[in-house]
């Protein structure tokens, strides 16, 4: 069983070796992203806070903003819990750019940064530079890395069964990376040691993977986990001008709405004094529940547009399995599911599974004696 099992390790290794190490490295300079885009942009998300001067309310926020940027049309606020931190405006027709405004004076401060380092990395990560035209379509770039995601889950899987020792002084060895014992130890320890610890990791990074490029496979796995299939359900818009006339650079609805936020805010604040950020759209509000980890760990609540009162309440416990399931996949897939230390270990799996083909690639030339 362990020579077919290496014979697959092996030929599966060589054609996709490359793309995997491409694969695993640009995933984890894409770790972090949103750390060091945050760390480099500092002003964009907090503000001093003015001696006795409280928040804007989201009505006043939102007018400022439209009175400025008449040509944009608002779609949602977020508010955030922290008193430091600032208004996040998002607009339908602004693509997926965020505005960042002090809370205490209106004033916008910036957009959204996306630095082009971290769009190449993301453009070869998920299609090696070889952009779908739609959403839903598939591009070669987008075959080859969801094949050769597959690919990296059988050849992690048989590599461990590979790897199982049969004795303990084996197994110590196999645990270890031996330092002063020559370059070719050195390499195949780091490929057997560092390739074992990293293994659970990046068996998650590969098994979650082909969810975005492949509509079988996500409907695949999540059907394994007991979500319904998917059904088509009609858009609608969450903005305030949608076919709406414009008067005075400010849409009827807007003039209408923009005061009944203020009230559901208040509302949702009091039933959820622990909030970490609410999101208001339209008629409806998004309550994150945690900073880190589960991506989606949030309460969806409903509003009368024209009072602000609550009409519905939908807990994250009650949304359907594959609601769930999206931001559960993406948690496991980037490492958020742990906050900062599954991060962490992410990255450092990542680089780790990057070097396993190269080294696989020395030893087997080695055995080869081409090198």
């Amino acid at each position: 069983m362990k020579k077919l099992l290496h014979k697959i390790h092996l030929w599966l290794s060589i054609p996709f070796g490359l793309i995997i190490t491409v694969i695993c490295f640009t995933g984890a300079t894409l770790v972090f992203e949103q750390d060091i885009t945050r760390a480099l942009n500092k002003h964009l998300y907090q503000v001093e806070i003015p001696q006795g001067k409280e928040r804007l309310s989201p009505s006043e926020v939102i007018n400022i903003v439209q009175d400025r940027h008449d040509e944009m049309e608002i779609s949602s606020v977020s508010i955030p819990k922290a008193a430091d931190a600032t208004y996040q405006i998002s607009f339908s027709n602004g693509g997926k750019k965020v505005l960042f405004v002090n809370p205490y004076t209106g004033e916008s401060i910036g957009l959204s940064k996306s630095y082009p380092f971290f769009q190449t990395m993301r453009k070869l990560h998920r299609w090696f530079l070889d952009a779908p035209k739609s959403k839903e379509s598939i591009s070669a770039g987008r075959m080859i890395v969801g094949i050769s995601t597959i690919a990296m889950t059988v050849i992690l899987i048989s590599g461990l069964v590979i790897w199982i020792p049969r004795t303990r002084k084996a197994l110590k060895n196999r645990l270890t990376v031996a330092c002063g014992k020559g370059n070719r130890r050195l390499i195949y320890d780091s490929h057997v040691a560092l390739g074992f610890y990293a293994t659970i990791f990046l068996l998650l990074m590969a098994l979650t993977g082909p969810t975005w490029s492949f509509g079988w496979y996500r409907e695949a796995a999540y059907s394994l986990l007991g979500a319904e299939p998917q059904t088509q359900s009609p858009k609608t818009g969450h903005g305030y001008g949608h076919n709406e006339k414009k008067e005075n650079g400010k849409t009827e609805r807007q003039q209408e709405n923009t005061i009944t936020y203020d009230i559901a805010l208040k509302e949702i604040q009091s039933q959820y004094p622990e909030y970490n950020y609410i999101k208001l759209s339209k008629n409806e509000a998004t309550v994150a529940l945690n900073k880190n980890g589960y991506r989606q760990e949030s309460d969806n609540i409903k509003f009368n547009p024209k009072t602000g009162k609550i009409t519905e309440i939908r807990k994250f416990e009650d949304n359907s399995v594959r609601q769930n399931l999206r931001g559960l996949i993406y948690s496991l897939h980037v490492g958020t599911w742990g906050g900062s230390v599954t991060k962490v270990l992410y990255f450092l799996a990542a680089l780790i599974g990057a070097t396993l083909p190269l080294t696989g690639y020395y030893l087997w030339l080695k055995k080869k004696k081409i090198i």
